[in-house]
């Protein structure tokens, strides 16, 4: 059997409430981490390829995919923040 396929067990029981803060406080920072790693990712693969169409040739984006990509990471960045706005608003119980 491989040991790093089994989830080990936590006994909360016995952690003080400062230790069940604690861990619940770098449970937080580690979900916060995989969404912007997830947001990244998809950020990089929709701009790709949207963006990068032709051939490589070098290591460089030419002009055109530049711009595209740059374009491309600015209307990914402005949807999120009037996306994170309104779920903020909704959640303060404000109305658009």
């Amino acid at each position: 059997m491989d040991p790093f396929s089994q989830t080990p067990q936590i006994d909360t029981t016995k952690l003080t409430d400062a230790d069940k803060r604690e861990l619940q406080q770098t449970l937080g920072n580690e979900m916060q981490k995989a969404k912007i790693q997830e947001a990244v990712h998809t950020l990089t693969d929709l701009c790709w390829t949207k963006c990068v169409t032709g051939t490589i040739r070098s290591a460089q984006l030419d002009r055109g995919e530049a711009a595209c990509t740059q374009n491309c990471v600015e209307r990914f960045l402005d949807a999120n923040e009037v996306v994170l706005g309104h779920l903020q608003k909704l959640q303060g119980g404000g109305k658009m």
